[in-house]
């Protein structure tokens, strides 16, 4: 069987190379005798892997030295509870609500103090990125936080929040590793890595080393303290070993591809395919305002329940998988993470003016 062109949000589409790869390694590493599946995390050969991975990710993302870089597991939703539980010495944070995970980590930071809704663009089903040129920042916050690209509703910050000198810890999930960052930006940045990264399973967080103390709240879990994974180098407890692995080979394949400059470049002009095309379709229409438009996650719709659900219907019959939209907000969404070749973009659009000649 032929393989699919995969638009699913996470897990999500991996580089083929990096399958063929871990394919023909998978039943015995470089010699080792074993899968990668079956080692001790303790060994001097996964220790390598670790390592290496590491150092790939820290030249690519250019890491300065004084943030520690972490392979975490719970995914990116146990960040909502140890971002306060570690960060929130004064018990208060303000949260910028951009979508339904921006939303869940400011619920969660309800548990631990006082959350404080920034800013917000639910009034629009969350559509665009509100104005954070000047937010209602106060002394007394600990930090501020955002998601910074929406999966479920295709928006992304093109700039970061004026912050008023207060820490920023940031989600990226869906758009880690698609374009340069500048990480000394960010108190936190972290992300769980089945989107552009590797198999569901693995968080990294990137964090400023200030910040990981044993000063934490009161009832911190052991394994939630950033200090704890820190000093034991992600190996406190056994970690995700082999996502860990898969995520090395992705940090390589990018490195080979020219980096995220490139990557950026790359994904900039799969974007502008499937943008341009909804753009100037009679029936396709783009849903998010075109300056928050994500790169990595595209929702559309066109205005009709019955016509959406035929065309997520008949694009999985042509080899088109996962197109329908987050049962949030319906309608359809393509997610073209670093992975998805130019021609699954292409040939996207090519099925979606065919459907809508079709059916006009």
């Amino acid at each position: 069987m032929s393989r699919v062109y995969n638009f699913s949000a996470g897990p999500a589409v991996l580089p083929e190379e990096v399958l063929r790869e871990a394919a023909e390694e998978m039943m015995d590493y470089r010699g080792c005798g074993m899968s990668v599946m079956e080692m001790s995390h303790r060994s001097k050969v996964f220790d390598e892997i670790i390592k290496e991975a590491e150092a790939d990710l820290r030249e690519l993302m250019n890491i300065p030295d004084n943030y520690k870089v972490l392979f975490l597991q719970g995914g990116a939703s146990q960040q909502f509870a140890a971002v306060p539980m570690n960060l929130m010495k004064n018990k208060k944070a303000g949260y910028i609500i951009t979508g339904q995970w921006a939303k869940k980590a400011y619920q969660e930071a309800k548990l631990f103090g006082e959350a404080v809704e920034l800013a917000s663009s639910a009034d629009k089903t969350f559509s665009y990125i509100p104005d954070c040129s000047d937010l209602p920042i106060t002394e007394d916050m600990d930090y501020v936080y955002i998601c910074e690209n929406n999966t479920i509703y295709g928006t992304k910050f093109k700039e970061l929040p004026n912050t008023k000198g207060k820490d920023l810890v940031a989600d990226v999930s869906s758009c880690f590793l698609s374009e340069p960052v500048d990480v000394s930006k960010y108190a936190i940045i972290y992300g769980g890595v089945q989107k552009n990264v590797g198999p569901a399973g693995v968080v990294i967080a990137i964090i400023r080393e200030d910040l990981i103390t044993d000063d934490v709240l009161p009832g911190t879990p052991t394994m939630l303290k950033y200090k704890t994974q820190a000093d034991n180098d992600s190996l406190y407890n056994t970690p995700p070993c082999y996502g860990i692995y898969i995520c090395g080979k992705v940090f390589k394949w990018i490195k080979n591809m020219g980096g995220l400059e490139v990557m950026k470049q790359k994904n900039e002009e799969k974007a502008k395919i499937l943008y341009d095309f909804l753009d100037e379709s009679k029936m396709f229409k783009g849903t998010v305002a075109p300056e928050d438009r994500s790169l990595m996650n595209v929702p559309f719709v066109t205005g009709n329940d019955e016509l959406d659900a035929k065309f997520v219907k008949e694009a999985k019959a042509a080899g088109f998988e996962n197109l329908k939209g987050h049962r949030s907000v319906g309608g359809m969404r393509a997610s073209i993470y670093n992975a998805m070749p130019k021609e699954g973009v292409e040939k996207l659009v090519a099925f979606m003016k065919k459907f809508e000649e079709e059916n006009a």
